[in-house]
Formats: C-alpha cells, structure tokens, sequence
C-alpha cells in the first residue's frame, strides 16, 4: 500500500508541472524539452519501477501469518500519514520541476510524473503477486518508517483478501 501512496501526487504534480512549463518558452524551446521530458519520463518510469526489486521480491516469498498483536493501519490512514510527512518533499520537487522549465519546458515536470508513474508500476507488479497468492501483504506499523522495503522491515505480514480496506496493489476496494 505504501508502494501506492506516493504515486498520484507525484504523477498530478508533474502532469501539472509539464503544462504550466508548456508555457514558457524556456532556452531551449517547446519542442525540445517536451522531447526531453518524454524521455527523462520513460526513463525515470524504468528506474524507479525497478529500484529495489529483489528486495519487494524476497519480502513478498516469505510472508508470515498477521497475527492478533499486529495492528494493520487502514488505507485511508497509510495515506494520509504518508502525504503529511512527505508534503514538503513534494512541493519542493514541484518548485524545482517548475523551476526546471526555465530551461528545459515540461521536462522536469514530466519526470516528475515518471517517478509517479514508476512507483505506479512497482504497486502494480506487487498487487499482482497479492493475487496470484491470494492474499494481501502487510508491513507492521513500527517498521513502516524507512518505506515497504527498508532495512527495519523484516517481512511482510499477510491477511486475506478480504480483509482490511485495500485491494491487492493498495488500491481502494470496490
């Protein structure tokens, strides 16, 4: 779910981002820096969706059994928590991306969007592994500090697909 929670607004950042850079006219022109944008996006996609992969794949093999003394934060709150302590991050990366366009328009922002996208994919990939398993995937409260494949995370803990609030991959259940 963490995975999840930083997607949309780095993704609605640099969409937002890119197209009030469009506007400038920057040093290089449109043209050129939506073409540079486009790649840095597929770039920075690529990268951050396959950052980190062998240790999202090893903690997703072994999960054990969420116990009754784990507490299992509702999505609504892993959100919020998550966007209040990264939102300085976030405007700051939108500040420079907007800045960027100075130079380069749109392609700061889009990079920015391409790291939302990324993160995106990586919760895809887990989300598909939930299902194939049949089973959601869980990191405790206490080790969640350093992100869902930090160093204090020892495993994920895991439920059924049932339970909680998430669909497999952190998305919102229907």
């Amino acid at each position: 779910m963490l995975v999840r929670a930083g997607a949309a607004p780095l993704w609605w950042l640099g969409l937002l981002a890119a197209a009030l850079g469009v506007l400038l006219p920057g040093l290089t022109g449109r043209r050129i820096g939506l073409q540079a944008g486009a790649a840095l996006f597929l770039i920075t996609a690529a990268v951050v969706a396959l950052v980190r992969r062998r240790r999202f794949e090893h903690l997703s093999k072994t999960p054990v059994r969420a116990g009754r003394s784990d507490f299992l934060q509702d999505r609504a709150v892993t959100l919020r928590n998550w966007r209040r302590s990264h939102r300085w991050w976030l405007l700051a990366a939108f500040a420079v991306a907007l800045a960027s366009s100075l130079a380069l328009p749109a392609a700061g922002g889009l990079t920015l969007a391409g790291a939302g996208a990324g993160l995106w994919l990586k919760a895809v990939r887990l989300g598909r592994r939930e299902r194939t398993d049949d089973l959601l995937f869980w990191v405790r409260t206490d080790w969640i500090a350093r992100g869902p494949a930090g160093r204090p995370v020892k495993g994920y803990r895991s439920t059924g697909v049932l339970a909680g609030d998430a669909a497999p991959g952190g998305a919102r259940r229907r």
